[in-house]
C-alpha cells in the first residue's frame, strides 16, 4: 500500500492542539479565543485544530447548545462562535504568530435541519419506509449517501470553500472510516489544486493512509487505560506500537491522553491513568508520530466537560504545566532523535512496569524513563553503547555524564528524558 500524496513537511515536527471554542472561554468565541495564541505560541504549539465551526442543527438538538458534529451548513460559521470576519482575523492571525489551522469536517452525516434535507432529500441515507437514518445511534443526525455523485461535488466544493476563502491548512475529518476512501481521495485531489493541506482522519484503518497523512491512536489510548486499571500488561502495549510499526513509511500516528470525546464521555486522564497521567503524555512527545494536547490539559484541567452545553474549562493562574509542554514541545522541534529518528524500546526486568526506549538519529540521542506504575521506588539498570557521553535532563536542565551504564530510580508516575549535548 502506497500513497500517491505528499505529507506536507511541517507535519513531522509538528504540535498539534485541539481547540473547543465553546469551552475556551466565558465568551465562548473566536476573539475571545485569539487572545490565547502568543501563550500556546510560547508554549510550543504550532499545529491548531478548531473543533467544528459550523452551525448546529436546533431540530432534534441535544442539550442547550447541542453537538458540534451535527451541522446546518457546511459553509456558515456557528453565531456562537463569532463570524465569518471574525474566523478570518482569527486565521491571519494564527498565521502570522507561525500556527498552521486546521478544522473538523464532518462529513458521514449532517443535522436534521441542514438544508439538503429540504433541497436535496435524495442525497440522505433512507430507511425502507423512507425515513432518513442513520446506523450509529446518534438520533440528532442523519448519515449523507456517498452513492449520489451530486452530494460528493457539493460536499468537496463545501470544503474547497474554506481552502481557497479563508487559507486554513487541512481538515480533522471525523469518523473518516465511515465515508467512502474514494471519496477522500476526491476530496485531496480537488482541495490541493489550491494549497498542499494536511490530512489527519480520525480512524485507524491502515488503508486510509493512502489519502491520510495521519491517523488516530485510540487502540494505543485504550490499550495504557486498560493497563493503568490492571486490565493488561505493558506487553500487550508494545505490541500495539509493534503493529504501528508495520504502518505505511512515514504515517503518522496522532497520540494523545485527552480529546473531546473521551475528556467528555470517559473522563479525564487523571482518572485514566491516576499518578501516570503525566508520564504517558510525555510519551506522546517522545514516541514517533504526532502528540496532541486537549484544551485545557497545561492547566490542568481536571474536569469532564459537558458536550452539549456550556461548562468553561477549569483555568490555572498560572497554568501549571505549561513549561512541562513546553520543553517537550521544544526536544520535538528541535531534536532530530524525536522528530525524525527511530525508536528503540529497552528490554529490563522491570517490563510491566516501565517503558524505557532510545530514540536517536545519527548523532542524537534521547533517552525515555516512564515509570508508569504505582511501584513508588522503582529502579532500573540501563546497559547500552548509546548511553556515554554527556547528556541533559530536559525538565530540570541539570547535565550529567554517563559512561555506558547508569542506575535510574523512579518514583511511581515519575519521567526522565535525557538529551545527548
Amino acid at each position: 500500500m502506497k500513497s500517491s500524496f505528499h505529507i506536507v513537511p511541517w507535519a513531522y515536527n509538528a504540535t498539534m492542539y485541539e481547540v473547543n471554542i465553546r469551552q475556551y472561554t466565558p465568551e465562548g468565541t473566536f476573539n475571545a479565543f485569539a487572545a490565547h495564541l502568543p501563550r500556546l505560541k510560547d508554549m510550543g504549539v504550532n499545529l491548531l485544530w478548531l473543533m467544528p465551526i459550523t452551525p448546529i442543527s436546533k431540530l432534534k438538538m441535544q442539550g442547550s447548545l447541542g453537538s458540534y458534529y451535527a451541522c446546518s451548513s457546511y459553509t456558515d460559521i456557528n453565531p456562537e462562535y463569532g463570524t465569518k470576519y471574525d474566523f478570518k482575523q482569527l486565521i491571519q492571525q494564527a498565521h502570522e504568530l507561525g500556527f498552521k489551522v486546521i478544522i473538523d469536517w464532518v462529513a458521514n452525516h449532517t443535522g436534521w435541519d441542514h438544508h439538503w434535507t429540504i433541497d436535496h432529500p435524495d442525497w440522505m441515507m433512507k430507511d425502507a419506509e423512507g425515513n432518513f437514518t442513520e446506523k450509529n445511534g446518534w438520533h440528532d443526525v442523519i448519515d449523507l449517501n456517498f452513492e449520489v455523485p451530486e452530494m460528493r461535488h457539493e460536499l468537496i466544493k463545501a470544503m474547497r470553500y474554506w481552502v481557497n476563502d479563508f487559507d486554513i491548512d487541512g481538515f480533522r475529518c471525523d469518523m473518516a472510516h465511515l465515508v467512502p476512501l474514494d471519496f477522500w481521495q476526491q476530496a485531496r485531489l480537488s482541495c490541493e489544486l489550491t494549497k498542499p493541506l494536511f490530512w489527519l482522519a480520525e480512524c485507524e484503518v491502515q488503508d486510509y493512509h493512502q489519502v491520510f497523512d495521519a491517523t488516530y491512536s485510540w487502540w494505543w489510548m485504550h490499550e495504557t487505560g486498560r493497563y493503568a486499571k490492571a486490565l493488561t500488561t505493558l506487553h500487550e502495549v508494545r505490541n500495539v506500537l509493534h503493529a504501528y510499526s508495520q504502518y505505511p513509511r512515514g504515517a503518522i500516528k496522532l497520540f494523545f491522553t485527552a480529546n473531546h470525546d473521551e475528556n467528555s464521555w470517559n473522563g479525564t486522564e487523571y482518572e485514566k491513568y491516576g499518578v501516570a497521567a503525566l508520564a504517558w503524555a510525555v510519551f506522546t512527545f517522545t514516541w514517533h508520530g504526532m502528540p496532541m494536547v486537549y484544551s485545557g490539559q497545561e492547566s490542568p484541567s481536571k474536569k469532564r466537560l459537558k458536550f452539549f452545553d456550556k461548562d468553561l474549562i477549569e483555568w490555572g493562574n498560572p497554568n501549571q504545566l505549561h513549561g512541562f509542554y513546553q520543553q517537550l514541545a521544544q526536544l520535538r522541534a528541535n531534536n532530530p532523535a524525536i522528530n525524525k529518528g527511530e525508536s528503540f524500546i529497552l528490554p529490563s526486568d522491570k517490563d510491566n512496569e516501565l517503558m524505557a526506549f532510545f530514540r536517536r538519529s545519527g548523532n542524537h540521542i534521547v533517552l525515555v524513563l516512564l515509570n508508569v506504575s504505582t511501584n513508588s521506588r522503582l529502579k532500573i539498570h540501563v546497559h547500552h553503547e548509546w548511553l556515554k557521553g554527556d547528556f541533559r535532563n530536559i525538565f530540570s536542565g541539570l547535565a550529567f555524564h554517563f559512561n555506558h551504564q547508569e542506575e535510574f530510580e523512579l518514583q511511581a508516575g515519575e519521567y526522565l528524558v535525557y538529551e545527548k549535548v
